[in-house]
């Protein structure tokens, strides 16, 4: 704009970009969008509440709901030496994508179920996210050394998997297929094994030494 006041900008940015959301608003249209935006509300609620007796919630208003995306707080695994990015590693193991890490809070993990999501796939999600936590109470047990646990091998890949050497307290199938729907692939009703390609990296190190592959920027220029 004339008085510098930009809205959406980059020094390198696209205003290509632009026309995505004006297409998505103008296909959806008022009842539309406002039909999807209550979707994903619900969604976000219902998850929040169904997964409220494993993990402590961040920012909710005075009668508890949230609203189109809930903060699970992972403080409290801390002292077990579980951090917010174990969780979010070992839920490629059941096929999903981990949500928003370490934000708004370094110790948080951020859901945001959209619109698009069914209700069976809200259900997977949670259901993984349980059994998880049942992972960790082995650890705060002390019935497994958070060392030797899924939460520090996550994600697992093929690799691990036909590696004959395998010294882990855990099983290979507990670490491949945690989730009960992943189980019942053998007969036909469950979904295909989504794959991580690569096992547990060392994060701190990779974000603080980027090797870049691309072009210089002036290729693009």
């Amino acid at each position: 704009t004339t008085d510098n006041l930009a809205i959406t900008s980059a020094p390198f940015g696209s205003a290509s970009i632009m026309p995505i959301p004006w297409a998505y608003i103008k296909m959806m249209g008022p009842d539309g969008l406002k039909r999807a935006t209550e979707v994903a509300i619900l969604s976000a609620n219902y998850m929040m509440h169904k997964l409220k007796h494993a993990y402590a919630t961040k920012y909710t208003n005075k009668k508890g709901l949230c609203a189109h995306e809930f903060i699970l707080d992972c403080s409290e695994f801390r002292k077990h030496g579980i951090e917010a990015k174990d969780i979010a590693k070992r839920l490629m193991d059941f096929g999903f994508h981990a949500p928003t890490v370490s934000f708004p809070i370094s110790t948080g993990l951020m859901l945001e179920p959209t619109e698009s999501e069914p209700k069976d796939e809200c259900d997977r999600y949670c259901e993984a996210l349980a059994t998880i936590k049942e992972e960790i109470d082995r650890i705060a047990r002390k019935e497994m050394a958070y060392d030797d646990s899924p939460l520090k091998h996550a994600p697992h890949t093929i690799e691990d998997l036909i590696n004959d050497k395998w010294d882990r307290a855990y099983s290979k199938e507990h670490a491949v297929y945690p989730g009960s729907w992943q189980k019942t692939r053998f007969h036909g009703k469950g979904q295909q094994k989504i794959w991580p390609s690569v096992s547990r990296i060392n994060d701190l190190h990779g974000d603080q030494n980027v090797i870049c592959t691309c072009p210089p920027v002036s290729s693009y220029t």
